[in-house]
């Protein structure tokens, strides 16, 4: 009979992964509950919105209204136009969902971006919003309706373990989300449930349309939510318009060789748009907020052999983390879809710090970054990560002024 395991808060997305995720708990005997978040997206105005706060539904919208809910060139994961997917998704499986109002939490996750911009950083929001939303919030407001689980349609897997329940890689590999899931609570594991962690993502659009869901064919939503346009830097101008002020454009040498109209328009790595010409591919080395200079070099100066990571979150046991550290080393990855580098961990005595000695340099590491492990002897184990705070190259050169607080404190983080 249904809901026998147990209550389940459902984060719907509006896209096919949360869509199946809830049809299989349903399924499985589970009690699901579909959660919409709305979060303030650019297309939200108020005569739009089709769904209140905290407002149970189980209809579905109608093939016009889905469709003037959808702005032109809209994507994301927040939008009117999902919320309304959601809803019919919920209305499809005769399960009751809510949308809860966190406006105002997520206007936290955009000043941080803001904020890391402003200090020459490289921000990674739609982690930041697994960490203090879906997996926080979600969890507070799962406890006030009587859930026993939240779940999400991340590609990823929770696995039992020796120390308790673990975070693995998805078996979709090409669509692995462990990444961005790192900073879940370890306490929290056992509370979490992604039900399309076993699935390759063509099965889940497959098992959608043999359920009927009207998201089966709906595309992947994209970062970054709250900047549809893909404006980066206008959506910071606009937040911090003293931003956008003249600064140079200097080799590593020193030398001034062009200028540029604010550091926070460059990313590490960056080789199109630089504004200047040496006859040679250069790229961007290095972002110096405090004196709103850019640093351009050859391919050779992005080669970082060590980082710096603080805001540490660990999801094994400290003393287990030494042991395979001190054994096999670690795999540390730095992009969402990025691979996986060898490395040496060097853990602080209180483990929030920590740094990583790469066996071969690798490049396109910025501070601002999550640098997130894994067990070298069992690869699909996400051991945990924190946040890059400076690199050094083979020479030792350190891209990142040292910092003496925690990351997220300068965008308001508690």
């Amino acid at each position: 009979m249904p809901g026998r395991k147990g209550k389940v808060l459902v984060a719907m997305s509006g896209g096919v992964d949360s869509s199946v995720a809830a049809a299989l708990l349903l399924r499985e005997g589970y009690e699901p509950v579909g959660c919409f978040m709305r979060l303030g997206s650019p297309d939200e105005e108020p005569d739009r919105l089709m769904l209140d706060e905290d407002q149970a539904t189980g209809s579905a919208c109608t093939e016009n209204t889905a469709r003037r809910a959808v702005p032109p060139g809209g994507r994301g994961c927040c939008s009117v136009g999902d919320a309304c997917d959601a809803r019919t998704v919920a209305g499809a499986l005769g399960m009751p969902m809510y949308v809860v109002n966190f406006r105002r939490e997520f206007g936290r996750i955009m000043d941080y971006f803001v904020a890391e911009h402003e200090a020459g950083r490289t921000p990674n929001p739609c982690v930041r919003c697994n960490d203090w939303l879906k997996f926080g919030r979600l969890h507070e407001y799962a406890a006030q309706i009587g859930a026993d689980f939240v779940a999400t349609g991340h590609h990823a897997r929770i696995v039992p373990g020796t120390d308790g329940p673990e975070l693995h890689r998805g078996a979709d590999t090409a669509k692995d989300q462990s990444y961005v899931l790192f900073g879940s609570k370890r306490e929290r594991l056992g509370r979490m449930l992604l039900p399309v962690g076993e699935m390759n993502k063509s099965d889940v659009r497959a098992e959608a349309e043999r359920l009927g869901l009207p998201t089966f064919d709906k595309p992947d939503s994209q970062e970054i939510c709250f900047v549809p346009d893909d404006d980066h830097a206008g959506f910071v101008e606009r937040r911090a318009p003293g931003l956008r002020k003249a600064g140079a454009i200097v080799d590593t040498s020193g030398r001034t060789i062009g200028e540029h109209s604010g550091h926070h328009r460059f990313t590490i790595g960056q080789r199109r748009g630089v504004g200047v010409a040496l006859g040679r591919p250069i790229y961007v080395v290095e972002k110096r907020a405090d004196s709103n200079t850019i640093v351009v070099g050859d391919a050779d100066d992005l080669a970082v052999a060590r980082i710096e990571a603080a805001e540490a979150n660990w999801l094994v046991p400290t003393n287990r983390l030494r042991e395979i550290a001190d054994r096999s080393g670690v795999l540390a990855q730095h992009r969402a879809h990025g691979a996986a580098t060898a490395g040496r961990l060097e853990l602080a005595p209180d483990g929030e710090s920590f740094s990583i000695v790469f066996d071969s340099p690798i490049t396109g590491v910025a501070p601002g970054q999550a640098v997130v492990c894994y067990d070298p002897d069992e690869p699909g184990r996400c051991l945990g990560g924190g946040w890059i705070t400076r690199t050094h190259s083979r020479g030792s050169r350190a891209a990142g002024a040292p910092r003496d607080i925690r990351l997220g404190r300068a965008a308001g983080r508690d």
